[in-house]
């Protein structure tokens, strides 16, 4: 662990020039106190590190030297994958072997190409979690990290909708959609072709890995499997298409309650009225569901159909309606 990150020192110095020993210790994650005696480390061992005393001091190596120590091991090369998305990453514990690799790769090219890449660095940044929801705690993400890649059966306690379960699992791969984590793999039923499911991370209450290893199914495609399934279960969600009429603030309300869905109902959309409302056919789920999404849109919408939508709708709010006018016990 201390070779690493002596190696890591020595790439910040060389990528970036003049570092303080503070600025060190932030980016290696260490304290400051450590910095200092890596730095001596470095020292003994013959890497020519200047300190330079001072407001505008710090450390940097003697100009002209360069190290040649720039090979990627197998984890760090397989961690530039993972380079766009520097936080799941670090969930999947390969944040310190990412950046060491991230180091040696602009270490290895030529100053302009390096150059380049420090200002894309700068310039862009990925963030795949959602907006205004925090986090689920995945304290076995690490632990199913590993046994996709070696490919070992887990033992897992889970918790679904319906009640707990205990389950033995073939990973195949893990996904991050929106944030949220999932584990895509194989059950013990017979036919391989129904025996793919997807896990939430954050629902796994226990995680064994065991040491029986298992052979992929040939040819699985991750990314196409999860494709396929996203759009099996927004058609399995999407049980029918309910008729709204809408405002000229409820159309510009459609997109932001119910993303690319709401922009495309409002293709669809006829001419407006003398009040300049529209009508629109929005594909919903059940109806419980429906009632739910579709009182986002507030006074702004009005359901034409089905019948029982509207009529869930109008109980719904008759209901609110009587609860908010009675005076608070």
């Amino acid at each position: 662990m201390r070779a690493d990150r002596l190696l890591a020192l020595l790439l910040l110095l060389q990528n970036r020039g003049r570092l303080t020993a503070p600025e060190l210790a932030a980016e290696l994650e260490v304290s400051v106190r450590t910095v200092y005696r890596d730095v001596e480390a470095l020292g003994a061992a013959g890497v020519p590190v200047i300190s330079d005393r001072g407001p505008a001091g710090g450390y940097r190596l003697l100009d002209g030297y360069r190290t040649r120590l720039t090979g990627l091991t197998d984890a760090e090369a397989g961690s530039l994958f993972l380079a766009g998305a520097p936080g799941p990453a670090r969930d999947l514990g390969f944040g310190a072997v990412l950046a060491t690799a991230q180091l040696k790769l602009r270490a290895a090219l030529p100053g302009e190409l390096a150059e380049r890449t420090q200002r894309i660095q700068d310039r862009f940044h990925l963030d795949a979690s959602a907006w205004f929801r925090e986090a689920d705690p995945v304290p076995h993400l690490t632990r199913l990290a590993r046994a996709v890649w070696d490919q070992r059966v887990l033992r897992t306690h889970y918790r679904r909708w319906r009640g707990e379960v205990h389950r033995e699992l073939r990973p195949l791969g893990l996904v991050l959609k929106s944030g949220i984590w999932y584990l895509v793999a194989q059950t013990a039923r017979p036919d391989p072709e129904e025996n793919i499911h997807s896990y939430r991370v954050s629902r796994f209450l226990a995680v064994d890995v065991t040491a029986e290893c298992f052979d992929r199914p040939p040819g699985f495609d991750l990314a196409a499997h999860w494709a396929d399934s996203a759009d099996r279960l927004t058609a399995a969600l999407h049980q029918q298409t309910a008729r709204l009429r809408l405002s000229p603030q409820g159309r510009r309300l459609l997109p932001a309650q119910f993303g690319a869905a709401g922009g495309r109902a409002l293709a669809t959309a006829g001419p407006p009225d003398e009040e300049g409302w529209v009508e629109v056919d929005l594909p919903v789920e059940s109806t419980a569901v429906a009632v739910g999404d579709l009182l986002r849109l507030g006074t702004e919408a009005e359901v034409l159909a089905p019948p029982e939508l509207r009529a869930a709708l109008a109980h719904t709010v008759t209901t609110l309606a009587a609860r908010y006018g009675a005076s608070p016990a």
